[in-house]
C-alpha cells in the first residue's frame, strides 16, 4: 500500500513541473527518426539492385491481329 501512496503522491508533482511549450522528442527520438531513415535508405538501394536484374520484354499483341476483334469494332 506504501508504493502505491508514493505514486500518488508524486505523480502531481511531476504534472506541475511539465511545461507543455518546452517539451521536445529528445535524444530517443532522433535515434528512432535515424534508424527509420536508414532502413527506408537500405530497403531503396536493395529495390534499386532487384529492379536491374529484372528482363521484361513486352509480348507482341496478338489480339488486335485476330478476325473476331475487327468484326466486332463498330463502324468497320
Amino acid at each position: 500500500m506504501s508504493a502505491h501512496l508514493a505514486l500518488t503522491q508524486l505523480v502531481p508533482f511531476a504534472a506541475e513541473e511539465l511545461d507543455k511549450n518546452k517539451v521536445t522528442p529528445g535524444v530517443l527520438g532522433f535515434v528512432v527518426f535515424a534508424v527509420l531513415a536508414l532502413a527506408v535508405w537500405f530497403l531503396m538501394k536493395s529495390m534499386n539492385r532487384h529492379m536491374g536484374k529484372v528482363d521484361f520484354e513486352e509480348a507482341p499483341e496478338a489480339a488486335a491481329d485476330t478476325p473476331a476483334t475487327s468484326a466486332a469494332a463498330p463502324g468497320k
